[in-house]
């Protein structure tokens, strides 16, 4: 069905394209009819200028009447003051639906990106989607407020010049009719080519942003590799290619608007020239071509702005494709029409025969199955690629197993609300992912409704209150991006205090304690102790203190459990476990970690 989607979107028309972007400004729609209405008078004002100007030619060459000439000068500024109040107010109020349906757009795009899941985001990288939410939807923004509604008003006053023409004088305006089919011709296969290029400039400025986010967001890193100027040579790569793209837009682009402006040119160099033998003849007056002159200048500047205009829609259109692609997304996670939300659980998990592969060509998980009673700890051990993180993946539903089912009392969780499910469940992972901004935000992260009172509280059963105090600004200090100036030990204590502030029934830690110092370890594995108290938690464990201390230990190979039991009971079977405890200690005296 996604595929059907995408291909579907890839096949439409211009047209197709631009009734989608239309019906952003749905809600607004009699805001933007109306503005449409107020610029398509003030055009209309405009045409009747030119007949003005003739009958005010006239007055003064061939009817020498004053009091007819000063009453067209007050005739025609009149209606110049009439054309710019319609001219600012449709334009006002077509650049407020503009901007309103951008902003709408953007909070609908954002939201819908919330809603995807993990899969999504493994399959593409983070500049490229913002990307999409920032410069792509901008322009569609200019097509509603610039574009469009300027390719409506330039049709009506090119459409309507050409009637006057034909009344003042139809052979002379066959001259410039002959015209249109070759422009019409160059507009249709340039346009195409223009629309392609401007996609294709869409995704080499994501790709650019894409490269630009890798190394910024990862600076740390690339200073201690020194790899500088690598990145800085892949980033003028990335934006060489969207000027090479860029640049044949623009060739694609002026080679258009040049020949359509020599066409015209050449055009009015004729009727110049034919116009002048017509009053000669005396079939036309001296005012009369000068009303035909300014409408025939009026159809020149009006098919170079259409051509410009026609360009700028083609790529907003290339643009929208990009954003009504990400919103033909299909969240691969969702509510059952008859899901339920459940307030508290006690906080029993069993697993029943569980099977998972993030792609069809390799499982995972493999017939996962097990019974965890509220309150028990759990510990996650085995060689790197067991599958114990995709395992703990599971429970909160960052995915769903292609086969069998987990529940959490009683309950299978596809059954349960993703809300109402992972309100129940906190996570501490190895890679803690922090906000920059203060401490106390990141903490109240766990609960967006607690009060400083529990902030401390939770910082204090975090073990992370005395280094927040010597801050200078306490718990209102900026931490930098991604928490940058806190240590390893430190952001992980923020996390425990952000997750004992959340209050959760199940607690996943994914190698919690892992790359700590031993001081560090230690304050962390306390506050850890305080967190898992009286809590189902599951433990990818790679300390032996959790090991031992865990209800039951799953000994995981391949994507299978190939040994369940107690600490003791494992060393004494002589498996998998024991042989890993073997490697991985010198002694009972002196833990290190597992692999």
């Amino acid at each position: 069905m996604e595929s059907e989607k995408k291909i579907q979107r890839s096949v439409k028309s211009l047209w197709e394209t631009l009734k989608d972007i239309f019906a952003l400004s749905k809600p607004y729609r009699f805001r933007f009819y109306l503005a449409t209405v107020m610029v398509l008078v003030a055009s209309a004002i405009w045409l009747t200028v030119p007949l003005g100007l003739r009958e005010l030619l006239d007055a003064v060459f061939e009817d020498g009447n004053r009091q007819l000439l000063n009453l067209l000068a007050v005739g025609l500024f009149g209606l110049f003051i009439a054309q710019a109040l319609f001219s600012f107010a449709g334009n006002y109020h077509l650049e407020w639906v503009g901007e309103r349906v951008v902003t709408d757009l953007r909070k609908k795009v954002y939201e819908h990106l919330h809603r995807l899941g993990f899969k999504f985001y493994a399959e593409r990288r983070l500049g490229e989607i913002t990307s999409r939410l920032t410069n792509d939807v901008g322009s569609i923004r200019t097509a509603l407020t610039d574009s469009l509604p300027q390719l409506f008003t330039i049709t009506f006053s090119l459409v309507g010049s050409m009637a006057l023409m034909i009344m003042l004088n139809w052979r002379l305006s066959l001259v410039i009719f002959a015209t249109v089919p070759l422009i019409t011709i160059a507009t249709r296969y340039f346009g195409q080519k223009i629309r392609n290029l401007s996609r294709s400039i869409q995704d080499d400025l994501a790709d650019s942003t894409a490269v630009a986010e890798d190394a910024l967001g990862s600076i740390r890193l690339v200073k201690a590799f020194v790899r500088e100027d690598y990145e800085v040579e892949r980033y003028q790569n990335a934006v060489e290619k969207l000027f090479g793209t860029a640049r044949r837009k623009v060739v694609l682009t002026q080679l258009f608007w040049s020949g359509v402006g020599i066409l015209f040119m050449s055009t009015l160099v004729i009727i110049f020239w034919y116009g002048g033998v017509e009053v000669l003849a005396g079939r036309l007056t001296a005012g009369d071509l000068v009303a035909f002159i300014i409408y025939a200048l009026n159809i020149s500047r009006s098919v170079s702005q259409t051509s410009r205009l026609y360009a700028a829609v083609n790529t907003a259109a290339g643009a929208s494709e990009r954003i009504f692609e990400l919103l033909d997304e299909i969240p691969e996670i969702n509510d059952l029409p008859e899901a339920i939300s459940v307030q508290k659980v006690n906080g029993n998990v069993r697993a029943d025969d569980i099977w998972f592969g993030y792609d069809d060509h390799r499982r995972v998980l493999k017939g996962i199955s097990f019974d965890v009673e509220a309150g028990q700890t759990i510990a996650l051990v085995g060689p790197s690629g067991a599958g114990k993180t995709t395992l703990l993946n599971l429970i909160p539903r960052f995915y769903d197993p292609q086969k069998g089912a987990i529940f959490v009392d009683d309950y299978n969780i596809r059954d349960l609300k993703v809300k109402s499910l992972r309100e129940q469940i906190s996570i501490v992972p190895q890679e803690i992912h922090l906000f920059g901004t203060t401490i106390k935000e990141n903490i109240r992260y766990g609960n967006l409704e607690a009060s400083d009172d529990e902030i401390i509280q939770a910082a204090k059963d975090a073990n992370a209150h005395e280094f927040i105090m010597e801050n200078e600004n306490g718990y209102d200090s900026l931490i930098g991006e991604k928490g940058v100036k806190l240590s390893g030990g430190q952001r992980q204590r923020l996390a425990i205090a952000r997750a004992i502030l959340k209050n959760p029934t199940i607690l996943l830690l994914d190698e919690a304690t892992s790359s700590l110092d031993s001081e560090s370890e230690a304050l962390v594995q306390e506050a850890l102790y305080r967190l898992m108290l009286n809590r189902t938690t599951f433990v990818i464990a790679h300390r032996l203190s959790t090991v031992q201390d865990a209800h039951r230990i799953l000994v995981m190979d391949d994507g299978e459990i190939v040994e369940t039991g107690t600490h003791i009971e494992l060393i004494e079977k002589g498996g998998l476990y024991s042989h890993l405890y073997a490697l991985q200690f010198k002694d009972l005296d002196e833990p290190e970690t597992f692999a």
